[in-house]
């Protein structure tokens, strides 16, 4: 600004030396410009070289001379426009009119020639008043220029580094944007241009939110409003563009923050994740479906079982939710091979899908399971109705490789809101339901009441007190003497399981019944009780007693271990009790009878190791007598329901007796159960049953009391 400042006053002395014809001025004054530091030329602006109207010769200055490295001769020859770059020289002669018709000034970057020989950056000014009255129009110029050079070279790298940003901004296939923060869109890279439909000649300034479809402005309002406020913030968008697919976008703003920390403006960068979008639709459709059947597995339909909770508790309407079991399915497997199985569920998937009501859902749970929902539906007169068309269709014969398969199926049905306020409650009633089906002969359907919510309720809370009498280690075993009822001697111990109640003190098993009917429950507390049974056993053996043979009971379900023989014998060689001193009794149940192979092979390991077997509970399950071949059973125990009317029904007594005859056939023991009275021992004896158990010989003894008996030789009950 100094130097311009100086130019200006020389200008003005200039103009008022000119009004003088005298030349002596002007040598005066081109002596003070030669001490001046800035180069500056008098040229006459009609670019001749000899004086005009009184004009003086062209002049520069020393520091001139000094700059470009010419000498005044050279330079007045010539004229100053030689000291321009070539380029630039063109860019005077079209302003220099102006110069003449306004007598203004006139300024331009260009390269001046340097005395290194090279051409470097300055800023020219030539100024002229044509005002003055001598010269009108017409006279001569002061022409300066300072060096800019440096300032030049930045502004040309900073020119060119913002160049190569643009161009690696438009290079990047993420979409970036300046966004102010009132929302306005400032600057957008290619990418984003073509993705937002926006032409990158158009200038920016649009709300960018209005860019954005509808449903995701909100979304892009409220990621505004946080960067806004300085922290950085995400969502997901898109865009959509007629004749395109959509295209999704991952949105991260980042705030743009001024040294006071106050947000300047919001760096948007959006990253496209269509092709991952689209893959976790395909991942999620294959998530949800079941490769088999092609109808949504267990994790899609517990999704839409909650969202038609929600919407039938809302509109306060009712569903029904089915749960249907191929039956005998395993049977399918293991006769004709998995691949028949495979086959028949695909069948009965398109069958039922075919004939399923409006706005009804059928899926797969695994297996040979699979659910099935009809929105409001609450009438079950109608629910059956439905349950049994689709029964119907579904378990007509099919072929598989020229053989018949028929299917049988089972259905459990559940209403919301009537039987369950949720989708898991709801399930676990339509669940029970269809167990209750099954129970009662399989092929049918079955509606859930409320009397089997309540032995749900009862088998659950039968679960938490076994695990509880687990957890904190309560089972005490006690033992009832087996009697021979014509000596009163004491020939065998029942081990009974006993639990300890701080409040009740020692509690049957009959409190932990339904878990005796749970695989994982019966066998923990199964081998709770054998443990301490066991060590009993030990503590007498070690103190010399008689050796006494003691049962265990076993519950029908530990058979579905196939390891259950080899534990039970690997227990006893750790506590070193004899094979002979243990019995082993049983009842006969479906989990005997579904686990054949287990049971067979259990039975014959014991009994080859010297276990012997006894059947409980003989005469009232469902065992067809000719099964008792199969076995390797050694006793038989006359179920307790016989025996209390045994000494006054006629019948009964011919079953007992029958039984006996039967055991004595067979060479096996036959042990009465639950004798209360003298005359029942009578009748008993008359049929010929000479052992027996129960409240008229003895209740049931601690281990203590058993081990003084032993020691003192009280084997006898009279």
């Amino acid at each position: 600004m100094g130097k311009q400042t100086i130019t200006s006053d020389v200008s003005g002395h200039m103009a008022a030396n000119l009004e003088f014809p005298a030349h002596a001025g002007l040598f005066a004054l081109a002596d003070a410009l030669d001490r001046l530091a800035q180069p500056v030329c008098i040229w006459n602006l009609q670019g001749k070289t000899g004086p005009l109207h009184g004009a003086p010769a062209p002049y520069f200055n020393a520091s001139w001379q000094q700059y470009t490295g010419l000498s005044l001769r050279d330079l007045s020859g010539a004229g100053w426009l030689q000291c321009l770059y070539v380029e630039d020289r063109s860019l005077v002669p079209q302003d220099w009119r102006f110069v003449l018709r306004t007598g203004g000034i006139f300024s331009l970057d260009c390269r001046i020639l340097h005395n290194d020989g090279q051409y470097r950056w300055c800023h020219l000014q030539i100024s002229s008043d044509s005002a003055a009255p001598s010269v009108p129009r017409a006279g001569p110029a002061l022409i300066s220029f300072h060096d800019v050079h440096d300032r030049m070279s930045s502004l040309q790298r900073l020119r060119e580094s913002v160049a190569a940003q643009r161009s690696m901004l438009d290079a990047s296939v993420d979409c970036i944007k300046i966004i102010g923060t009132d929302g306005a869109l400032s600057h957008m890279n290619r990418s984003g241009c073509e993705a937002l439909g926006v032409s990158a000649n158009e200038p920016f300034g649009m709300p960018w939110l209005n860019l954005l479809p509808s449903d995701v402005r909100d979304r892009g309002k409220r990621a505004l409003h946080i960067a806004g406020n300085g922290k950085n913030a995400r969502f997901a968008g898109k865009s959509v563009i007629d004749g395109r697919p959509t295209q999704h976008w991952d949105n991260i703003l980042t705030p743009m923050k001024a040294g006071d920390g106050s947000t300047l403006g919001i760096l948007c960068v959006s990253r496209d994740v269509s092709t991952q979008k689209r893959a976790q639709q395909r991942l999620k459709i294959a998530s949800d479906t079941d490769a088999l059947t092609a109808l949504p597995n267990r994790r899609a339909f517990k999704a839409r079982l909650k969202s038609l909770v929600q919407r039938s508790r809302e509109a306060g309407q009712s569903f029904a939710l089915l749960l249907l079991d191929l039956d005998h399915f395993k049977h399918t497997n293991d006769t004709l091979g998995h691949p028949a199985g495979d086959h028949l569920l695909r069948i009965l998937a398109r069958r039922l899908n075919a004939h399923l009501p409006r706005n009804a859902s059928l899926a797969r749970l695994g297996g040979d399971e699979f659910a099935l929902t009809l929105p409001q539906c609450q009438d079950d007169t109608q629910i059956m109705h439905i349950a049994h068309i689709l029964r119907t269709h579904a378990i007509a014969p099919m072929k598989y490789r020229g053989k018949t398969v028929n299917a049988a199926l089972s259905m459990g049905c559940a209403v919301f809101p009537r039987d369950a306020q949720d989708g898991a409650a709801l399930m676990k009633c339509a669940d029970i339901a269809l167990h209750d089906m099954k129970y009662a002969g399989r092929g049918g359907i079955c509606m859930f009441s409320p009397a089997m919510g309540e032995a749900v309720r009862r088998t659950d809370q039968q679960f938490a007190l076994a695990r509880h009498v687990l957890n904190n280690d309560l089972i005490v075993p006690y033992y009832e003497p087996v009697v021979d009822m014509l000596s009163a001697r004491v020939i065998d111990w029942q081990a009974r399981l006993r639990w300890r109640d701080d409040t009740h003190g020692m509690q049957s098993a009959v409190a932990l019944h339904e878990a005796f009917q749970d695989f994982e429950l019966a066998s923990q507390l199964s081998s709770a009780m054998q443990l301490r049974v066991f060590a009993d056993m030990t503590i007498w053996n070690a103190r010399g007693l008689p050796p006494s043979t003691v049962t265990l009971p076993v519950a029908p379900v530990e058979f579905m271990r196939d390891n259950f023989a080899e534990r039970l014998l690997q227990r006893l060689a750790q506590h070193h009790i004899s094979t002979t001193q243990i019995r082993i009794e049983t009842r006969w149940h479906n989990a005997v009878r579904q686990r054949r192979d287990y049971v067979d092979r259990a039975l014959a390991t014991l009994a080859h190791a010297g276990v012997r077997v006894a059947l409980n509970d003989f005469g009232s399950s469902p065992l067809a007598l000719t099964e008792l071949r199969a076995f390797p059973l050694h006793q038989l125990k006359i179920d307790s329901a016989l025996v209390q009317d045994v000494a006054h029904d006629k019948v009964a007594f011919a079953i007992v007796k029958g039984m006996c005859q039967l055991a004595s056939d067979l060479s096996l023991e036959i042990v009465a159960k639950g004798v209360k009275t003298a005359a029942q021992q009578l009748a008993l004896m008359q049929a010929g049953c000479s052992s027996g158990i129960g409240p008229l010989f003895s209740e049931a003894l601690c281990a203590s009391d058993v081990g003084q008996k032993l020691a003192h030789g009280e084997l006898s009950l009279r």
